[in-house]
């Protein structure tokens, strides 16, 4: 039986029962902090169960109901699992921030398909994965939300992040298609889109590179000129994007004035995107030939 959504705007995450991937540092660690303070229960996971347990221990003062497992979200079985066994534990859920991903470095002819297949299958279909285990206990909720982490990078391109780029604008169209289904089925689920800008987390930082490059000095560079923004702001945007129920949250300044080049000069952004990563000046692994 399909349900009507309710007009009521969603003012308070009171009581919500919140899945949050990649709940070990950065965005996901700080959603998790600022959904516990505003009263959410949370589902925490992720591919680091030390790094998990400890977002865990950091959001427990706040008396809500937390469970926290290491998931790896390329496991279809096991996120399929994962979702009945969140249900089973908090009786209802109504929420979900699919916010487990990688980075990598390397352009097309350097890149090894397995390397391509990776990030896809992290960014993308543990994206899928997640959303569709979870979408008929949200739908069950009668009050359901579908946020889906794409990136910049899923608004326009960068040289040297094909991979990354083709996960991220897979991110996006599938759930920009998925938030149109649930309008034309009138399910009482919403569905955001989130692209952020240049965050400050480890994702940069512990991302994979192509032989011959050196993914230290990758990330020095990008969190010296690129990373603007703390994981904290991230989320607060984010949630204040949930509450108001926005179909794509634009995370950064930079992230809106790109979406709008992207939008209206799209050949002007590639040119751009060339252009800004000079500024990271990728350097070789030492030893390595080029």
């Amino acid at each position: 039986m399909r349900t009507r959504m309710a007009k009521k705007p969603l003012d308070s995450f009171k009581d919500k029962v919140v899945v949050i991937t990649g709940a070990g540092s950065g965005i996901g660690r700080a959603l998790a902090v600022r959904l516990t303070e505003l009263g959410a229960h949370l589902a925490l996971s992720d591919i680091d169960a030390k790094s998990v347990e400890e977002t865990a221990n950091i959001c427990s003062n706040h008396g809500r109901d937390i469970w926290a497992t290491r998931l790896d979200v390329t496991e279809r079985e096991a996120v399929t699992e994962y979702a009945h066994d969140v249900r089973a534990y908090f009786s209802t859920v109504h929420q979900v921030y699919n916010n487990a991903g990688v980075a990598y470095y390397g352009e097309v002819e350097q890149q090894s398909f397995k390397d391509v297949e990776r990030v896809l299958d992290i960014n993308f279909w543990g994206t899928v994965y997640m959303t569709k285990s979870l979408l008929p206990y949200l739908i069950a909720s009668h009050d359901g939300h579908v946020v889906n982490i794409s990136s910049l990078f899923g608004l326009i391109t960068y040289p040297g992040q094909s991979a990354y780029c083709a996960s991220k604008f897979a991110v996006r169209g599938f759930t920009e298609s998925l938030r149109q289904e649930m309008l034309l089925a009138r399910y009482p689920v919403r569905v955001t889109a989130v692209h952020p800008g240049g965050i400050k987390t480890s994702v940069a930082r512990n991302a994979g590179a192509a032989p011959g490059l050196d993914p230290a000095s990758i990330a020095r560079a990008f969190d010296k000129r690129l990373a603007l923004h703390t994981p904290e702001m991230a989320a607060e945007t984010i949630v204040r994007g949930v509450q108001a129920r926005r179909a794509r949250v634009l995370i950064g300044a930079e992230a809106r004035a790109l979406d709008v080049l992207g939008r209206i000069a799209p050949a002007s952004s590639q040119r751009f995107g060339a252009i800004m990563s000079r500024l990271l000046r990728i350097a070789p692994r030492p030893g390595a030939r080029r």
